[in-house]
This record gives C-alpha cells, structure tokens and sequence, in this order.
C-alpha cells in the first residue's frame, strides 16, 4: 500500500490528520512550507514551494496511493491582495486543480478535497448579497467545479468534503477569539442572539477526511460533516466556559445595535458567523460511510480547551 499525501500538513488540520493516519497505520507523506519543522514522528515531510498553476508535485507524489487536500489559502483577517479573490482563485482553484492533475498522472487513485459548507449557496444558485462578498467560499465552489471536471472520465476518484467553522485546540479566526475573550473574562454582549450554527471539532474532521479514503462508496460524493449539534453563538460561548472551568460573561445587549456597530467597523462577515444560522446535516454521509462524529461539541470542546482551563 502507498503514501497518503497530505498537503497543508503543518497546519491546524492537517497536522491532526497526519496523526490519525499514522493511528490508523497508514504511510503518510506531508507536503509543508519551507521552514516548518515538528509534527507527528513517522511522517515523510518534504517541502512545497507556494501552491498555483505552477507548483511542480510530482517527486511528492512517487509511491502515493491518495491525497488529501487541506492546504488552501483560507480567511485573510487584514486582507492586503488588491484582487482578493484572484489571489484566492490562484491557491485554492489553480493549486488544486494542478495538484489533481499531476496525481491522476501519478497514478493516485483517490483525491479528497477539504471544501467549506460555505460553497453550498453558490452550488444552489441561492447566494445571498453578503456570500457574494465572500471569495473564499466562491473559490472553494470554484474549485469543487473544476475538480470534478477533470475527474469525470479518469480512474482517479474524486471525494469532496464540506465542513463549517472547524475548531480545535489553537484554531485561529473566530472561535479562538471567542476562547481568548472567555478566558480573559471579557463582558460579551451576545445574548440578545438567537440562531443555531453547526460546527465540527478537528478530530471529527480528521475521521470524516479517513473514512473518505478508506471507503469505497465515498467515490465520486461530495459530504456536508459537523459534530451533528447545532448551537446558538451565546450558547457556545457558556459551553466554551464550562470547558475551561470559567464562567463566560454573557450579557442581553440590543442585538441590531451590536450588528450595526460591527458593519460601522468593517465586519460585514462577522455579522454573519455571529448573527446568522447555519445547519449542517450530517445524514449524506451517515447513510453512505456510516459515518458519525467520534465526538461530541462537548468532547469536542474539552479536548479542545484542556489546555485553556483554570486551576
């Protein structure tokens, strides 16, 4: 049995599922960035240069049976490109798309590709006016179309996983703010929120990524996962407390004052992951994989935030 290649291995997801592979006894290859150095023993690094059109994969893909795609360009907190989403396009739609090119030709037999929940209103036609804002997603969308393009007729299967916001210990973005104010006691005026959002612990993405490879009927499927709870954000960040032994200091504030304060500042997308509902339905995947999450939000969270709790 050959490699499984895992690009983005040195990141917040690749990193765990470089790990859980290794449990499951499979070889794993891990392409990072130069001068990344650690991560799990047993894993055979070798260095990428920047993912585009361009990147030359073949000595990584020797002896590799599937890949596993995490390495993307992903949400860009203080944006500097002047064409956001041509610089998203470059890494997530013209990487990837080289990426599977070269390992059809390789040989590979299986390409799962980590998309985001976020393409799902592009691929519906649905995309509501602050999504089109949102290049990230319009490339993860992008690239699923172009994926499955190419894989159409060839022997390499193509395997699409959309997960929403992924948390674990030391995610970046929104939930480790949210795990930073918590700890820090900071009042959070969020409990005049009321919507539900689906989230998925990096374990559990980890597993739904390794059942994707091992499976045959997740050839040629494309997988929405979550921890399977959804939950509203006031609510999320008491259970953040309650896994950190600290109470979170959630109070009633106005919720279209704290919206309109937050568009003021620039923040039209954290309106949206604060304010806005998102259910993720795990079923697809549960029918076809017998798949479900090894842990729960609550498991998810302790493990996640072990390191976070007080003595």
């Amino acid at each position: 049995m050959g490699y499984v290649l895992v690009t983005g291995a040195n990141g917040f997801i690749g990193e765990r599922l470089c790990r859980d592979l290794l449990a499951a006894g499979h070889d794993v290859r891990g392409a990072r960035r130069a001068g990344h150095a650690g991560g799990p023993v047993g894993v055979d690094y070798k260095t990428v240069a920047d993912i585009d059109a361009a990147t030359d994969w073949r000595a990584l893909l020797r002896d590799v049976d599937s890949v596993a795609h995490t390495a993307a360009r992903v949400h860009v907190l203080r944006e500097t490109a002047a064409d956001p989403l041509a610089a998203f396009r470059r890494v997530n739609v013209e990487g990837s798309l080289t990426l599977a090119r070269q390992a059809a030709a390789a040989g590979v037999k299986r390409f799962v590709f980590l998309s985001s929940i976020g393409a799902i209103p592009f691929a519906t036609g649905a995309t509501p006016p602050h999504q089109q804002r949102q290049p990230y997603q319009q490339s993860k969308w992008e690239a699923e179309q172009a994926l499955r393009a190419l894989c159409d007729g060839l022997a390499m299967q193509l395997v699409v996983l959309r997960p929403p916001l992924v948390y674990g210990a030391g995610a970046p973005g929104n939930f480790g703010r949210l795990v930073r104010a918590v700890a820090k006691g900071l009042p959070l005026p969020l409990g005049g929120i009321d919507n539900r959002r689906s989230f998925i612990y990096v374990g559990n993405l980890s597993a739904a990524v390794l059942r994707c490879l091992e499976h045959p009927g997740a050839a040629g499927r494309v997988f929405s996962v979550s921890d399977g709870e959804a939950v509203s954000t006031p609510e999320l960040a008491r259970r953040i407390g309650d896994s950190m032994h600290r109470p979170a200091r959630v109070f009633w504030a106005p919720p279209g004052l704290l919206a309109l304060a937050l568009r003021l500042s620039g923040r039209r997308e954290t309106v949206e992951r604060l304010f806005g509902s998102l259910v993720v339905d795990n079923s697809e995947i549960a029918a076809r994989l017998d798949w479900r999450p090894p842990f729960s939000l609550d498991a998810g969270l302790r493990e996640a935030l072990a390191s976070e709790k007080s003595d």
